[in-house]
């Protein structure tokens, strides 16, 4: 896990900014001079375990929950937070986004955004959107890269041999090493197609006796349908990460189109509002292409998110590729407020954030 705090030049900077007091004015100067769409992005809310002790995966955590809090109280303070579905209809309207518009999201669709997020968003008065895999929240099981990292922080197993990704070493005895080890294995699959990385994975699984199709575990497990109905009445709006949360541009065409179209009449079917919103699984530029855009159009969505690091300047002009900010747990209070005044300077460069978990590594200022 990295250190808590503000790690690196950017930063140091940030906290700089955070506590000169300078930093609402320099948002302010720069509202004036751009208008862009700022959406965040987030995976899990929950306190920040012993990576010691932890059995996943540590870049999941976006933030501890007290920080979340504070991060939603400024965005509420400060800038202008809005409804994915809002946006789509000033969109369609032709309509400017107000200045400072900011949006909420998450992905994948753990439990602890229930749990802990949706009472703190409800508290503070933001409100967000909640990407998930839907087939997840139909079995429960955990999601495959999670499981990835939990089978390779766990297994027993004196090597770890992957002929796939060409590795074959030696399983360290100290967990920090193999949180090292299962962060290159995650960034390197992503180069298989979605079946490949799928039968790799099920191989370990297999080969190790550590299935996932049975396993509940507390510390890793989606919401259930019952937690998303209740979260939409309080507010809370849902959108598609995909049925198995598989690189979409990584699969047949075929598959793709129903993986996305299946996902849909899912959501349809188990909550009140139509889905509209999207969000290409791992959603880098390898993760969806023109193809993948063109299905989630037919399919009925208005709007969809990668996982690029950016924002978006002209959002009527990307709305199936809108770039998003990540948050991460490293970001001390100066830098996610620098972040968000400045983003082009204060956002993960792609050196930095290609070392990271399994969110995309695609992310650029």
């Amino acid at each position: 896990m990295n250190q808590r705090g503000a790690p690196g030049i950017r930063g140091r900077l940030g906290e700089l900014c955070y506590s000169s007091g300078l930093l609402h004015s320099l948002q302010r100067v720069r509202s004036w001079l751009q208008r862009d769409l700022r959406i965040l992005a987030y995976h899990r809310v929950m306190p920040v375990p012993d990576p010691e002790t932890y059995p996943f995966d540590m870049e999941l955590i976006s933030t501890p929950p007290d920080e979340f809090r504070e991060q939603m109280r400024r965005l509420k303070k400060y800038f202008r937070p809005m409804r994915l579905t809002d946006i789509v209809a000033a969109l369609d309207a032709g309509e400017a986004l107000p200045p400072d518009t900011v949006a909420v999201t998450f992905d994948d669709g753990y439990d602890d955004n229930y749990r802990i997020a949706a009472p703190i968003l409800d508290e503070v008065g933001v409100p967000a959107t909640f990407f998930v895999s839907t087939g997840h929240i139909d079995t429960g099981t955990p999601y495959l890269y999670d499981w990835l990292v939990h089978m390779i922080l766990m297994t027993r197993a004196p090597r770890l041999v992957l002929p796939e990704l060409g590795i074959d070493i030696a399983l360290p005895a100290e967990r920090s090493l193999r949180r090292r080890i299962a962060g290159n294995v995650l960034l390197r699959m992503k180069w298989l197609d979605a079946h490949g990385q799928s039968a790799m994975t099920e191989r370990l699984e297999q080969e190790w006796n550590m299935p996932s199709a049975g396993a509940r575990p507390v510390d890793c497990r989606p919401m259930t349908w019952d937690q998303a109905r209740e979260m939409e009445a309080a507010g809370l709006e849902f959108g598609s990460h995909g049925v198995h949360h598989r690189m979409l541009a990584r699969l047949p065409v075929e598959e793709m189109e129903a993986e996305i179209l299946e996902s849909k009449r899912t959501l349809d079917r188990e909550l009140r509002n139509p889905a509209i919103l999207m969000s290409y699984p791992v959603g880098g530029d390898r993760a969806y292409n023109e193809a993948v855009i063109a299905a989630t159009r037919k399919a009925g969505f208005q709007l969809a998110c990668s996982y690029v690091c950016g924002t978006n300047p002209e959002p009527s002009e990307n709305r199936y590729s809108l770039y998003r900010l990540p948050v991460e747990a490293n970001m001390g209070p100066g830098w996610f407020a620098a972040m968000l005044a400045l983003p082009q300077l204060m956002s993960y460069p792609t050196a930095a954030h290609e070392t990271q978990g399994p969110q995309e590594q695609a992310c650029s200022p």
